[in-house]
């Protein structure tokens, strides 16, 4: 993206887009459910914004933001959501803590490679369904939530969107991998730390509810497993078409999309070939992607203006260190989406003056703060209800289930702040 001088009053739409998103589902859920209303909110910040970089000859810019983002992006999530969507788990084994600690280890694992929002919906009803016969089960969906919807997708660019928009900026596949010791930590510390409170509070059961649990028993049973085979061949599509093992594809060639026609293609094939029973059993319906669609069309117009602005500015921010980056990234990333966040300090790092001796450089920027980008997105998208996409589509299908899940606030402070944070910390100060 070539860097202009924008005025950052330009950026006020992004604003407003993300304050939106943010406090939409809190002051006015009502109307901000329909997909319509999100929609109209996207058009009419977006269009204002789009007209204004066309006339300050940004048409370049916005337009690759559309056509080798935005596009990429939403191809990838809706593949990934219909091939997820077809496939069932069902089932209630007895919920001793290393069952569910297991269950847990397994979405943490899965987040990476079938993305955390198709993790958490294959997992979180069968977890529930478990630990049905549970008077204490609150502490399980808050580290369901930790796991399963955000620490565990670290480790490829189908984990979770702000990677794989870092992905789309010239990171390769398996420089995500690098991340092992940093998803190891966050993931077992976690894992360890709940199977703690679990066994706490299995002691606290009453002597009924254990014995119902004994009873109800049903064994774990799998359907609709065609839709690994093309869960695989998305994630060698994303491995294996791209520029590094395809020059054609780069953006000024007429192949430039052979990756998502072949992620389309395994979308249609989980359509096709996948029962209407396991759809129905996992409610499955096009709300959830229609959503995202209509949502970051708006922000990906929006961003344009902020993401020149962070660039052209870079050294005026203050911000240099993989430390700072970090929690930079992390900070914004618990309140506002952590998939544009991550982008906007990408961008604010390409902006910075000079490079470090000997630095290693990936997707445009010293490696190091590439490192702290990703962690910070992923890690701190889990610290609010609204840092990631998934998070409060688990909290809405457990309160479905009559859970009651803690407030906004209540999550942070009773959650958060006192377990997530200081593993959080711990990371940067082990790796950072």
């Amino acid at each position: 993206m070539e860097t202009l001088q924008i005025p950052l009053w330009a950026s006020i739409p992004f604003a407003l887009m993300l304050a939106m998103i943010a406090v939409g589902p809190l002051l006015f859920n009502e109307w901000w459910e329909s997909n319509k209303n999100k929609l109209i909110t996207s058009l009419v910040l977006g269009i204002p914004t789009a007209i204004y970089l066309i006339n300050v000859g940004q048409t370049n810019a916005l337009s690759h933001q559309l056509i080798f983002d935005y596009i990429p992006f939403i191809i990838l999530l809706g593949a990934l959501f219909v091939i997820t969507g077809g496939i069932h788990l069902s089932g209630d084994i007895q919920a001793k803590p290393a069952i569910n600690t297991l269950f847990l280890a397994i979405g943490g694992v899965l987040a990476s490679f079938m993305g955390t929002t198709g993790a958490a919906m294959l997992l979180i009803r069968p977890v529930i369904r478990t630990n049905a016969q549970r008077k204490y089960k609150v502490h399980t969906i808050l580290f369901f939530i930790a796991i399963v919807a955000n620490c565990g997708g670290l480790l490829t660019p189908l984990g979770d969107p702000p990677l794989f928009l870092l992905y789309l900026r010239g990171a390769e596949f398996t420089w995500f991998m690098h991340m092992l010791p940093e998803w190891l930590t966050a993931n077992v510390l976690l894992l360890l730390i709940y199977f703690i409170f679990d066994t706490y509070y299995s002691k606290k059961e009453p002597l009924e509810n254990i014995r119902a649990d004994k009873t109800n028993v049903e064994p774990i049973k799998l359907s609709g497993n065609i839709n690994f085979l093309f869960l695989l061949g998305v994630v060698l599509s994303v491995a294996f078409l791209n520029e590094q093992y395809l020059p054609i594809i780069g953006e000024k060639h007429a192949f430039a999309f052979i990756r998502e026609g072949a992620i389309l293609l395994m979308a249609a094939l989980s359509l096709f070939f996948s029962s209407k029973e396991v759809r129905t059993a996992n409610t499955f319906t096009w709300g959830p992607i229609t959503e995202v669609a209509f949502l970051f069309l708006g922000i990906f117009i929006t961003m344009v203006p902020a993401l020149i602005y962070l660039e052209s500015n870079a050294a005026n921010f203050g911000i240099s260190s993989p430390a700072q980056f970090y929690y930079a990234t992390g900070s914004l990333s618990s309140f506002l989406d952590n998939a544009p966040t991550a982008v906007a300090f990408h961008n604010l790092a390409l902006g910075l003056p000079g490079i470090s001796e000997g630095a290693d450089i990936v997707a445009g920027i010293q490696e190091n703060l590439l490192t702290a980008i990703s962690l910070g997105a992923v890690l701190f998208g889990s610290m609010t209800y609204i840092g990631n996409g998934p998070n409060f589509m688990v909290k809405a299908i457990a309160e479905e289930n009559k859970i009651s899940m803690p407030s906004f606030f209540g999550y942070i402070f009773k959650f958060s702040l006192i377990v997530l944070l200081p593993i959080y910390i711990l990371i940067q100060l082990i790796f950072l």
